[in-house]
């Protein structure tokens, strides 16, 4: 085997490991924007999750706002009858109710701060999506280009082109023998327009003849006058 053939293993190999995984590009593309948005479908779940999430916090900071104000009620009517025991007792459910609710704050500030990135998230996403929207029939159709391309040249690499050039050559030389049979079988032979051809060119050269014995006559009477 010579180290050109070899290389054409080696390529056609290469080419054939291509195209066999070369993906459907219109299916590649629609799964990659499907996924994406999905993606966006998730995002959207957990913002709302978390906006439900904001508005319980929300209502249960106001329960416990008003909470501590009601504690708040019931320790100013224990003062006013003279029960200053009860009066610490309010106050301090009411102390537990705003430190309830302040750390409800603070929750309510991380729900804030995610919420905020979802947004920011779910507009990337959207932007990305139709982005890809935008561009999809173009790379479907440079996909299905470069398979077609592919395609083509193993099919090159697979139907040896030297081998189908030489055999044509070899069948173009046959021909070449043949015609060269039929002429050499006709050689020799005169056909009618030849041989009246020939009649016509003896002709002629015997009207040269008698011409050029005139003109030596001719010439040779001159030449005893003078």
């Amino acid at each position: 085997m010579t180290i050109f053939s070899r290389m054409t293993d080696i390529i056609n190999s290469n080419l054939n490991a291509l195209l066999d995984k070369a993906e459907d590009p219109e299916k590649m593309v629609r799964l990659i924007i499907q996924e994406m948005e999905e993606a966006l479908v998730e995002v959207r779940s957990t913002s709302a999750r978390a906006i439900a999430d904001r508005k319980e916090l929300l209502r249960r900071q106001e329960w416990l706002a008003a909470e501590g104000d009601e504690w708040e009620r019931k320790a100013e009517v224990a003062v006013s009858r003279g029960r200053d025991d009860l009066a610490k007792g309010a106050l301090g459910e009411r102390n537990k109710a705003r430190e309830a609710a302040e750390a409800l704050t603070r929750e309510l500030e991380i729900v804030d701060q995610t919420l905020e990135k979802l947004n920011v998230d779910v507009s990337a996403l959207q932007a990305k999506i139709k982005d890809a929207k935008t561009r999809q029939n173009t790379i479907v159709l440079r996909g299905k280009a470069a398979r077609t391309r592919l395609g083509v040249r193993r099919q090159l690499s697979d139907h040896n082109v030297d081998d189908a050039i030489h055999r044509f050559e070899l069948y173009e030389r046959k021909m070449d023998d043949i015609e060269g049979q039929i002429e050499a079988y006709d050689m020799g032979k005169k056909t009618l327009a030849d041989e009246i051809d020939e009649l016509e060119q003896g002709d002629t050269i015997e009207d040269e003849l008698r011409e050029l014995k005139a003109r030596i006559g001719s010439g040779q009477d001159d030449a005893k006058s003078s």
